[in-house]
């Protein structure tokens, strides 16, 4: 997904976007509930909220955060932050006083756009950021406007448009990611190496060499027609699975981006703004959203009043396994595109995609250019060997994490003069060159002298007709130094935990079986729909000790 792609000379996200403004300037760019925005009025006010910025002191370099559930206001935001050649700051929605502060202070933001609800919170920690210029408030009808902050509307109807600039392609744009551990880490990747990726993406996925400069867009999107995509991330814009394969890619080959401000998965939601706005790119990240997708489906076929998905060529996800299950389920439906991205913040990793003609095998992706598997001592990993390795991503690296030399050097290295990412998953390379995903290091279980990785483990329980959801952690164990446990949730209270412990194993060897399996109402997962392994790990004290 990421490669280095032509001349970045000129690329930059505003200069794209302005150059698809300018071309398609009536297209619908934004529609969120009632509120559509056309390609025309988007760049206006994002060029009217850029003003803002700068009449604060912001500039170029300028740090903003984007406290924000899904909206249009949140890519308005953004743009604006991009035109005054400045950096966005995504900020989890879910943190609390202590991790905003922490967030906001080690990217040195400057102002932060964030959604009413969050008022109080906003005052609770605005004397502990003395390097706050500005706040926006943007209406969602919670709470009144906080004193000291300005109305996100308000300020957009008083501000002249900011004049458009020249912006360095060497300019820093940045992803915070939380990861499986450790505090939020911000990945830094160049502006216009990174948004030309974003449009090359989406040039490809309809079929079309991506220009080398901006001078090249206006012809790409007349080539694109009516068949420019409409987008709709059924996961947060606050991670980078919804923002850049949702939002981005779609934007940068001249888009339209569906929205849901609901917190929360409402799979009948999203099937309505599929069949309402004619969605043609959904979205999502693994079974926590494909499984209930599915179950929507099938219920009101059931009920005799089907969804009309016609229009919906492909379901992306992106950061989790998604299973065959799963896909051939929705394949029933309607036949388009599954496709499985597997990658991080720090780099992509490879992808496969189904269609009805064509089954691929959930845990099997063919490796992205510049993708390879290394041993301990630096060594690839041969085909069909059977020996593990640690996928190293070349091609688009990020230029480190934000502040933080130590685990930049750690994770950004180089091999044979050639520089990779290590985010670090482990995976085996299979005799015809495909990579079986192993799972993340930092969560490996080591049992008996023997490396598991939940993310197998989890995909053998849930393929249980009763599982809805599962999650591995390891505990403490004597004998073995530590045991497999499963945290599950269950379709009813027949199934029992030796039934499903029986289950696994038909799939999976011996040392890798779930010891205990303890069921939950719901497993917790993030917003984006991956693992919460530090809940799973308390839970699974709670219920059998550490």
């Amino acid at each position: 997904m990421f490669e280095i792609l032509g001349d970045m000379m000129d690329f930059h996200f505003a200069t794209l976007w302005e150059a698809v403004a300018d071309t398609v300037g009536e297209r619908n760019a934004l529609i969120c509930r009632n509120t559509v925005r056309t390609w025309a009025e988007y760049d206006d006010r994002a060029a009217r909220i850029a003003s803002v910025f700068t009449e604060h002191g912001l500039a170029a370099d300028s740090k903003v955060g984007l406290y924000l559930h899904n909206c249009n206001e949140y890519l308005e935001a953004q743009y604006g932050v991009f035109k005054i050649g400045g950096c966005p700051i995504n900020a989890n929605y879910r943190y609390k006083a202590d991790e905003l502060i922490y967030l906001l202070e080690n990217a040195d933001a400057e102002a932060v756009v964030y959604q009413a609800c969050y008022a109080m919170r906003i005052w609770e920690v605005r004397e502990r950021l003395p390097k706050m210029k500005l706040y926006i408030q943007v209406d969602d009808g919670t709470e009144s406007l906080l004193d000291g902050s300005l109305d996100f509307e308000g300020a957009i109807r008083a501000a002249r448009p900011m004049p458009r600039i020249e912006r360095s392609p060497d300019s820093v744009y940045m992803l915070y990611t939380g990861g499986t551990t450790g505090m939020p880490k911000g990945v830094m990747y160049p502006a216009g190496e990174f948004s030309r990726n974003m449009m090359a993406v989406g040039a490809m996925s309809r079929g079309l060499e991506p220009p080398e400069s901006i001078a090249g867009i206006p012809d790409l999107l007349r080539t694109i027609g009516d068949d420019a995509p409409i987008g709709l991330p059924a996961c947060p814009l606050m991670h980078g699975t919804g923002m850049w394969l949702g939002g981005m890619v779609t934007h940068s080959v001249g888009g339209t981006v569906v929205t849901s401000p609901k917190l929360g998965l409402d799979a009948d939601a999203l099937w309505s703004l599929v069949e309402r706005h004619g969605v043609t790119d959904m979205v999502i990240v693994g079974d926590a959203f494909a499984r209930p997708l599915l179950a929507v489906l099938d219920d009101a076929v059931e009920r005799g009043s089907p969804y009309d998905i016609s229009s919906l060529r492909q379901i992306t996800s992106s950061g989790v396994m998604w299973s065959s299950e799963t896909k051939q389920g929705l394949l029933k439906h309607h036949d388009m595109i599954l496709a499985d991205i597997m990658g991080s913040t720090e780099g992509g990793m490879g992808s496969n995609t189904t269609t009805r003609e064509a089954d691929t095998q959930t845990a099997k992706f063919e490796l992205s250019e510049g993708v390879k598997v290394f041993n301990e001592d630096d060594e690839e990993v041969q085909p069909g060997s059977g020996e593990m390795g640690m996928l190293g991503l070349s091609g688009n690296v990020p230029l480190g994490y934000y502040k933080d030399p130590e685990k930049s050097a750690k994770t950004f290295r180089e091999i044979g003069g050639v520089r990779y990412s290590f985010p670090g998953d482990f995976a085996q390379v299979e005799a015809d060159g495909s990579i079986t995903l192993l799972g993340r290091g930092s969560v490996c279980i080591n049992t008996a002298g023997e490396k598991v990785f939940p993310e197998e483990v989890e995909e053998a329980v849930k393929r249980h007709e009763d599982v809805l959801d599962c999650l591995v952690v390891g505990l403490p164990d004597e004998r073995f130094g530590e045991r497999v446990v499963a945290i599950a949730s269950r379709t009813g209270i027949g199934i029992a935990g030796q039934d499903v412990i029986d289950f696994t194993r038909e799939h999976l060897a011996g040392y890798k079986l779930p010891k205990q399996v303890i069921f939950v109402d719901t497993v917790q997962r993030a917003p984006n729909g991956k693992a919460d392994y530090k809940w799973a790990k308390r839970t699974a004290e709670a219920a059998i000790g550490p």
